[in-house]
């Protein structure tokens, strides 16, 4: 019996048992991983402000 990495619930589909996550979690996990993604390549006002004081 395998779980779900994220909600350790049961998995039930091979599918899942071969990504580790249920169809649900997944989708979460992917949803997360993009904002993270998304966070990390945005520039504050700040550091435009900094920029352009140091010009």
């Amino acid at each position: 019996m395998k779980l779900c990495e994220r909600c350790n619930r049961k998995l039930k589909s091979q599918k899942s048992i071969d990504v580790g996550m249920g169809p649900t979690c997944k989708k979460k996990h992917e949803a997360e991983q993009a904002e993270a993604e998304f966070n990390k390549n945005q520039i504050t006002i700040d550091e435009v402000m900094e920029e352009s004081q140091a010009s």
